[in-house]
């Protein structure tokens, strides 16, 4: 009896924890149908759900896509509750993404709701459904602890908010349809918070069936309870006895109407309750601002007296001491070295029992102290699949030391552009690379928390894992831009040679769409298995890369392009996709190559039509593609070819 007792107690309790914290609800993976691991289905299912995080949080919160063809075409959707903030959507989708893939092996559907800070959905299927109302299966939850006031007058300001949110969520004239946050008191200390959407894709009538069944269930199942959760694949419903949900802080409320029985007696008793309530509160208030006042006195002085000893407490974390890395290099050891480049050296090392790369930087760089250490604590707090991880820093004496994690496969170049290697790398491995490097980049460039411009994409930038994942390296240590700057000037070049746009070498002029420029030049490079430097003999004239390509578009035979090793196996469709999108991202006109955000739509789109590619940059005409283009570039002039750029990256860590 005891034992039952104290059950009953922590059902309260256990019923808080899991509303406040992360919760990841069992999937339902169906049962209409099996597909073949590893096969085209497959396939399609991680390249559309590892991409539709960023895609959801981009878009407001709501994407759907489809990619491949039938039998093998995957169709998926991802919805965050409206209103969360960018990186909150991110981190949900990308939670339930990856528990799909995870708990769902070979199912042709799946579905999953999550709670990371904010609840959201990711659904897949291998035909459409987009548009169409899905009621089973629901999945309930209620809090266990039974409403302890009056129950009729509870359930009447239930039902009526209820019904109210249903009518707003699905009117035609309604601001906010498909969505309602809203609350109801129910008496002085009492008040119901209760949520709905449903996927923007239903029509109206579609959406309102969703949600009147859910609240149905719920009265029929958990009448009674202090709040609860009811799940559809169409559509959500949420209520509880607090303010769940940061929608709820633009809404004020007004008491509910209290029938006035007091006597004046008690009406002295209260006032002079107030008064106590209004003194306490004031006095309470000036202590916190004194105190306040005096935290942030004391941290001025602090700053003033040049201390850096605060600023490395604060990252301590992040950093390590200089003879901890001189033994996990054997002291810099000549067979540690795994790299070489403008930047300075990497080395292989053990850290702790675990492999990572450390990036001993030039003693050439500018950088002050406080500069590198502060950007590198930022760029440490970026996470993505698609991202070489960096673990922490070493700053002693002229010593500026990286510590990345370990990635075994070596780069891209090493397999690409290698006759022999390059035949590991299929065009399901490239196409997967090429949706990897998209994705890492839009990471950078929109859904983190800072607005990184990389400057140095390349093929010896990609580092591939042990299952030929692509993951970006050197990333952050070019520019971080504020969340409303677009674009900058620089005196200094700092970029490799081939992979630079013509407005970043003639005018030092940079901004997201350098790296797309770059993104381009990397994609070509991925289909055709050649450098960008290799030279192509076009009659009397040599040809670079991207004048190839786009010779070889303009005469329709854009799969000449093709590495040879791959050409027999690949997907046709998407190779001559892959093709447009980088001659996209090469035109001339900066304002006229797509974003990151457009790329990968294009990418996991197939029906997004795309417009015509317009001339490239650094596009070298000879004879014939003069009278056939009928201009000649303006920047194949002597004044680019006199421009001297360093093969290997000069990208270092300047001041901003």
């Amino acid at each position: 009896m005891m034992l039952k007792m104290e059950l009953k107690n922590l059902l309260p309790i256990l019923w808080f924890v899991l509303v406040s914290f992360d919760v990841v609800y069992a999937p339902e993976c169906g049962t209409t149908g099996v597909f073949e691991p590893r096969g085209r289905f497959d396939i399609n299912r991680r390249l559309l759900l590892s991409s539709l995080a960023s895609n959801v949080s981009a878009r407001g919160g709501y994407f759907n896509s489809s990619l491949g063809q039938a039998p093998d075409r995957v169709y998926a959707l991802g919805m965050c509750i409206q209103g969360a903030e960018q990186e909150v959507c991110y981190n949900c989708i990308d939670l339930a993404s990856s528990l799909l893939l995870s708990s769902c092996p070979n199912q042709v559907e799946g579905l999953a709701w999550t709670e990371k800070r904010i609840v959201c959905v990711v659904r897949y299927f291998n035909t459409s459904f987009f548009g169409l109302r899905k009621i089973e299966p629901h999945f309930p939850t209620s809090n266990p602890e039974d409403i302890t006031s009056s129950l009729p007058e509870f359930n009447r300001v239930w039902e009526g908010l209820t019904s109210g949110m249903i009518a707003n969520t699905t009117s035609p004239s309604s601001k906010s349809k498909y969505y309602a946050a809203e609350k109801a008191a129910v008496t002085a200390s009492q008040t119901i918070y209760a949520l709905m959407q449903c996927t923007p894709d239903l029509s109206l009538d579609d959406c309102r069936m969703c949600l009147k069944q859910s609240v149905s269930d719920f009265q029929s199942c958990c009448n009674g309870k202090k709040g609860g959760t009811m799940y559809r694949a169409s559509c959500l419903f949420r209520w509880d006895l607090f303010p769940f949900a940061e929608a709820f802080s633009r809404f004020t409320l007004a008491p509910p109407a209290v029938t006035n029985t007091t006597t004046k007696k008690d009406r002295i008793t209260i006032s002079t309750a107030i008064f106590k309530g209004i003194v306490s509160s004031t006095v309470i208030i000036i202590i916190l601002l004194l105190l306040g006042l005096g935290l942030f006195f004391y941290s001025r002085r602090k700053t003033y007296q040049g201390s850096s000893t605060t600023d490395i407490t604060i990252t301590r974390s992040l950093q390590y001491d200089f003879k901890a890395i001189e033994a996990a290099t054997n002291k810099f050891s000549e067979n540690n070295v795994i790299g070489r480049g403008g930047f300075g050296e990497v080395f292989k090392g053990v850290l702790n029992g675990t492999e990572v790369a450390i990036k001993r930087l030039s003693k050439a760089s500018k950088q002050g102290a406080v500069e590198f250490k502060n950007e590198v604590v930022l760029v440490a707090k970026l996470h993505h699949r698609n991202l070489v991880r960096l673990l922490g820093f070493c700053l002693e004496g002229e010593e500026k030391i990286l510590v990345y994690e370990f990635v075994p496969n070596k780069s891209l170049d090493y397999f690409l552009f290698d006759p022999v290697k390059q035949g590991e790398l299929d065009w399901t491995k490239r196409y997967n690379i090429i949706q990897g490097i998209t994705r890492g980049i839009l990471y950078l460039h929109q859904d983190s928390r800072l607005t990184i411009i990389h400057r140095d994409l390349k093929a010896s930038n990609i580092l591939l894992d042990v299952n030929m994942n692509p993951k970006i390296a050197d990333f952050g240590m070019a520019r971080i831009f504020g969340i409303d700057q677009s674009g900058a000037n620089t005196n200094r070049i700092a970029g490799t040679r081939g992979y630079m746009p013509p407005e970043y070498v003639m005018q030092g002029q940079f901004s997201a769409k350098s790296d797309v420029y770059s993104y381009g030049v990397l994609v070509l490079e991925i289909i055709c298995g050649k450098n960008n430097r290799f030279v192509h003999q076009s009659d009397t004239t040599a040809e670079n890369l991207v004048t190839y390509a786009w010779r070889l578009w303009r005469n329709d035979s854009p799969l000449e392009l093709v590495d040879p090793t791959i050409f027999e196996n690949c997907e046709t469709e998407e190779v001559l996709r892959c093709i447009h999108i980088a001659l996209l991202c090469v035109q001339r006109n900066p304002t006229d190559r797509p974003s990151l955000s457009t790329i990968n739509m294009m990418l996991t789109n197939s029906s997004h039509i795309l417009p015509d590619p317009q001339q490239p940059g650094f596009f070298y005409p000879n004879k014939s593609n003069q009278e056939q283009d009928g201009i000649e570039s303006s920047l194949s002039t002597n004044k680019s070819s006199s421009q001297t750029i360093n093969d290997v990256t000069i990208t270092d860590l300047a001041p901003r």
